[in-house]
């Protein structure tokens, strides 16, 4: 227990002292994410703080974690680095969707083939037990390349992904301290300590946000920590076996893994990208359709995920295809409610430009998100 109080300690202290650094040089050199028609921010506001949670977690892992006996640690700190390079480049300068999605197979294969993260066995699920091993390694990278996503399309309110992020550590995490797999518990604790230390920036209204290169490394940690829970649970010398495993780690990721799934869904029915932008989140249905502030959002999110983990816990003698029946009927009944309910309100419309450069200059460079701010604009910043 003292190692990973430690660890979170050391986590929280790095990322707390780095933050402020993150918003000194976003300061300098003009690094901000500029409100548009989608987003809710209202004023320029800091898109690096993942750098900060990175930097604390990666050192109070490597500081913790003893490699020595753990040795497919390496591959996992070796695709974190690949998905924080990734996110941070997204956060500078605009990557295509496909550009991303390479670099996060990358990532996903380190884990899979290297890292040997991967899911062997359904363990019941809709009858199915051992998986063959062509459609155990597609079924792992879908596996891994939905959760890294979930968390990034799921940030959308100030405190959402990283409040999400925090409880499914805590989760993830105090379920391998307790069956002592001490290394995936310091792990899950090293980020939880990062994502406090964030959250004193980042509650409504946030001073930063956590950009990609935060909420991509986020759900790469899940993706690490789901797919491990489901495997041990299920051996007979674990202390605290689990069962019905995959329907409680389902539980335990609900809201932006069910949120992600949805929307993927609905988006590839009309015929557009999975990765195309719109409002359909849930955060956006809780804005537009309840009337809800940023910090009711988060609330009422992070309530309905511990109610869903509690509840699939306390089910888990079930059969695991009926436990995930159950958890998706509840889950779509709330959601047919809140389509059901008020209607959507009127949003405001934000457009940023630069009056700096000429419009044809503005045309021809290449997407880029450090933005140059007008007079106006900075004095805003300033202000917050």
């Amino acid at each position: 227990m003292p190692d990973v109080l430690l660890t979170a300690a050391v986590a929280f202290i790095i990322s707390f002292l780095a933050i402020p650094v993150v918003l000194q040089i976003a300061d300098l050199k003009k690094l901000y994410d500029v409100p548009d028609e989608r987003k809710l921010h209202t004023h320029p506001v800091a898109s690096l703080g993942g750098v900060g949670i990175f930097g604390g977690f990666l050192f109070a892992s490597l500081l913790s974690i003893q490699g020595q006996f753990n040795p497919e640690f390496q591959y996992f700190f070796a695709a974190a680095l690949v998905i924080f390079f990734l996110g941070l480049k997204d956060d500078l300068v605009i990557l295509s969707a496909s550009k991303k999605f390479v670099g996060q197979i990358i990532a996903a294969a380190i884990l899979i083939h290297l890292g040997d993260i991967r899911l062997n066995s359904m363990y019941g699920l809709f009858g199915i037990n051992e998986l063959p091993e062509a459609f155990s390694y597609a079924l792992s990278y879908l596996t891994v390349i939905v959760i890294i996503n979930s968390f990034n399309l799921v940030d959308g309110v100030d405190g959402l992904a990283a409040s999400l992020g925090l409880l499914t550590m805590l989760v993830f995490g105090t379920y391998f301290f307790m069956i002592r797999e001490q290394a995936y518990a310091l792990l899950a604790f090293s980020m939880a300590g990062s994502l406090i230390a964030f959250l004193i920036f980042n509650h409504h209204p946030a001073r930063i946000f956590m950009g990609d290169c935060g909420s991509l490394m986020i759900g790469l940690l899940n993706a690490i920590l789901a797919i491990k829970f489901i495997n041990v649970t299920n051996d007979s010398s674990v202390p605290i076996p689990v069962p019905a495993s995959v329907p409680i780690a389902f539980a335990i990721l609900i809201v932006p893994l069910l949120d992600t799934l949805r929307v993927f869904s609905m988006r590839i029915f009309q015929g557009r990208s999975p990765f195309s932008p719109d409002r359909n989140h849930i955060h956006h249905l809780l804005l537009d359709r309840c009337g809800m502030g940023h910090a009711a959002v988060t609330l009422t999110c992070v309530g309905v995920n511990v109610f869903f983990i509690m509840l699939a816990y306390s089910c888990r003698s079930m059969n695991p295809s009926l436990l995930l029946f159950l958890l998706l009927a509840v889950a779509f009944t709330g959601l047919s409610l809140l389509y059901l309910g008020r209607r959507p309100r009127q949003r405001r419309l934000f457009v940023a430009k630069s009056i700096r450069e000429p419009q044809s200059a503005i045309k021809s460079a290449a997407p880029s998100k450090i933005v140059p701010l007008t007079q106006q604009e900075a004095a805003k910043v300033d202000q917050h």
